[in-house]
């Protein structure tokens, strides 16, 4: 199964454009499915998550920026495990589906969960399981698609992924304006989305072998080349815009003291940010596959800076808050499957899981310290100077990470066709 776009020819009707025929797997538009009803599941809890957690069970801003900062960041202690015994047994798809069921589970653990403890306990289970399942899954798409239109695979499954977290919010806003403060409902249906999710991985997507034909990786070959000069500059890049990356919830508690809106509108600022991802996945993947995934990388970052600039400006009414979940849609986009791609071709096929949960892990990390920072420095200077002082760094970091991703897009001995890993020729 494959879902075909035609390149229209342009006016100079090069043989190339003319006779390009673009295809997107069914397996990725099958594991875009499982995405999207699981993030139908897991951006339901999401969006009201910050508002239950400071509201409800009156988290002070320090806790809540350590909670963000276990939703941000603890995948990362699972993720290159998960990468590599995806590549290890060459069959990722039975890590994923572990991964997809932890987080299921979670869904219901929600319910009994009261205290900072038990609702962190809960967090960090939803999250390891997030983490185990993301590289595996993105060396499935990567196997099921030509090396040409990486970009537009992985922009492709964002899009459905972004899908169904657009639609969880809503559910949210729904179930809440139905029965006001009906936390329970959001995690009980959360669950349902979260097994149908699990139902059609398990049922549907097949079990590819993600570097067919060749030898299992030992776990020496697959370090060197994770830790080879390859992955150096774009993980360092990563980890510098990683370390000003903070959570959405932050920006959207900022939005909703600023313009004073009621509690049960907030599940809709998920909903704008989704809506701009979704409407820009698929246009920034075909855009990386054009110009480079690196460029893209970090002119994403530059929209995520716009973000956090208009967000500490005076009330500034409907538009000037779309304009921040736009300007954070936009961000998304931009990074989150450009990266994967990116990554996905410096590395042999035998060691792409590990290389993509390298980057993944490298930038969890990284957001895990920038949310807690961000916490503290919110209950010390307030709100507006911390993300000022965020801001100003993030200026002076993109120049750098431009500088590190400069180039890194040309065609190294790994991604050349019939290379073995560790970039020497089959």
């Amino acid at each position: 199964m494959y879902v075909t776009l035609r390149d229209r020819p342009d006016d100079a009707g090069t043989s190339r454009a003319r006779s390009a025929v673009r295809r997107v797997s069914g397996t990725v538009v099958l594991l875009g499915t499982v995405s999207l009803l699981t993030d139908v599941s897991s951006e339901m809890v999401a969006s009201i998550l910050p508002l239950y957690l400071t509201a409800v069970v009156g988290l002070s801003p320090v806790a809540y920026g350590f909670l963000d900062g276990i939703y941000q960041g603890v995948s990362a202690l699972v993720r290159i495990a998960g990468g590599y015994v995806g590549d290890r047994g060459q069959r990722p798809k039975w890590v994923a589906v572990t991964g997809y069921a932890a987080s299921a589970l979670s869904r219901l653990a929600m319910l009994p969960a009261a205290g900072f403890a038990a609702i962190t306990a809960v967090v960090t289970a939803d999250r390891l399981g997030k983490g185990l399942r993301t590289a595996p899954r993105d060396a499935l798409i990567a196997a099921a698609s030509q090396p040409d239109v990486l970009g537009r695979a992985f922009g492709v499954h964002r899009a459905l992924d972004t899908l169904g977290a657009a639609i969880g919010p809503l559910v949210a806003f729904a179930l809440l304006a139905a029965v006001p403060g009906s936390y329970d409902s959001i995690f009980v249906v959360s669950f349902a989305f979260a097994v149908a999710g699990v139902a059609v991985l398990v049922l549907l997507v097949p079990d590819l072998p993600t570097a067919a034909g060749a030898a299992r990786a030992t776990l020496r070959e697959v370090f060197s080349e994770v830790a080879g000069r390859g992955l150096r500059r774009p993980l360092l890049a990563a980890a510098l815009l990683g370390l000003l990356t903070i959570g959405d919830g932050f920006l959207y508690l900022l939005l909703q003291d600023r313009d004073d809106f009621t509690a049960r509108y907030f599940p809709l600022l998920y909903v704008g940010t989704n809506v701009a991802y979704l409407a820009l996945a698929v246009p920034m993947g075909l855009l990386a596959d054009r110009v480079g995934r690196g460029r893209v990388l970090v002119a994403g970052h530059l929209a995520l800076l716009g973000a956090y600039l208009l967000a500490t400006l005076p009330s500034s009414g409907v538009g000037g808050t779309l304009a921040v979940l736009v300007l954070l849609g936009t961000f998304y986009a931009a990074t989150d499957g450009v990266l994967a791609a990116l990554v996905s071709r410096l590395v042999g096929a035998r060691a792409r899981g590990s290389g993509i949960a390298a980057a993944q892990t490298t930038v969890a990390l990284a957001r895990f310290a920038a949310s807690v920072l961000f916490g503290l420095l919110w209950s010390i200077q307030g709100p507006r100077p911390a993300l000022l002082l965020f801001a100003a760094l993030l200026a002076v970091a993109v120049p750098i990470a431009a500088w590190l991703l400069r180039g890194i897009d040309r065609p190294t001995p790994a991604t050349l066709p019939g290379a073995r890993p560790g970039g020497v020729p089959a």
